[in-house]
């Protein structure tokens, strides 16, 4: 009976020029990997500040990070604190609150909307997007279902430049906030994994793929706008 043959070993260089290409491939690669995210931080450098810098705008959008125990996770807190201060501000008048409601015990917007009354908005200022499954979805259902053309988007530093550079893509003229975060293991995953996201999104704002769930238009925003006046 034959020994099934192990897969051999790559070789390296023996030669001076060998090692100078593998170097060169190895160079090109890494070139290739950070043009991904070279782009994020070429096309938000001037769209980004705090809560002090963001203009007036109609619209916040804040974008879902996670649930404990079905309250929201000390960053989505963090952000949703900051939409909350805007509208005190008289800064926004409506927040759209995007996020996960694929599974019936997960209900980010709902908590969202929950923790925003707490803190001062009124619930017909507060609009609902139970479909956003990632930030490219999320951008594109803001601008296609709930009819948003410019917005405040608030995240976290480490997302914030993705979320603006995605909903720019998606017609949304955006402004970034980008809210403190403490810097423990879920900070330095959160920037280690923009690093490998920043890929995909450059191919969605490159291909636009169509969210996993786009459905009819909702006058949600519209509603909460007119209210406002």
């Amino acid at each position: 009976m034959r020994r099934p043959e192990l897969p051999r070993r790559p070789r390296l260089p023996r030669t001076r020029a060998g090692w100078r290409r593998l170097v060169q491939v190895v160079m090109a690669g890494c070139v290739v990997a950070l043009l991904p995210v070279t782009w994020l931080y070429v096309s938000t450098a001037d769209r980004l500040g705090t809560t002090a810098d963001a203009p007036r705008t109609e619209v916040a959008v804040v974008f879902g990070a996670g649930l404990w125990n079905g309250e929201p996770s000390p960053y989505l807190a963090n952000r949703l604190k900051a939409a909350a201060e805007l509208y005190r501000e008289g800064r926004i008048e409506v927040v759209l609150v995007t996020g996960d409601n694929s599974r019936k015990d997960y209900d980010e917007p709902d908590a969202m909307r929950t923790y925003l009354k707490k803190h001062g908005v009124p619930d017909s200022r507060i609009v609902s997007d139970y479909a956003g499954f990632d930030t490219w979805d999320s951008c594109v259902r803001a601008k296609k279902i709930f009819g948003v053309d410019r917005a405040v988007l608030i995240s976290q530093g480490f997302h914030i430049r993705r979320a603006v550079a995605l909903c720019q893509a998606a017609g949304v003229e955006s402004y970034g906030v980008g809210v403190d975060a403490k810097h423990d293991v879920t900070w330095y995953y959160g920037g280690t994994r923009e690093i490998f996201a920043a890929g995909k999104a450059a191919l969605d704002a490159v291909f636009h793929p169509d969210p996993r769930f786009l459905g009819p238009k909702e006058p949600g925003v519209t509603r909460a706008l007119a209210s406002a006046r």
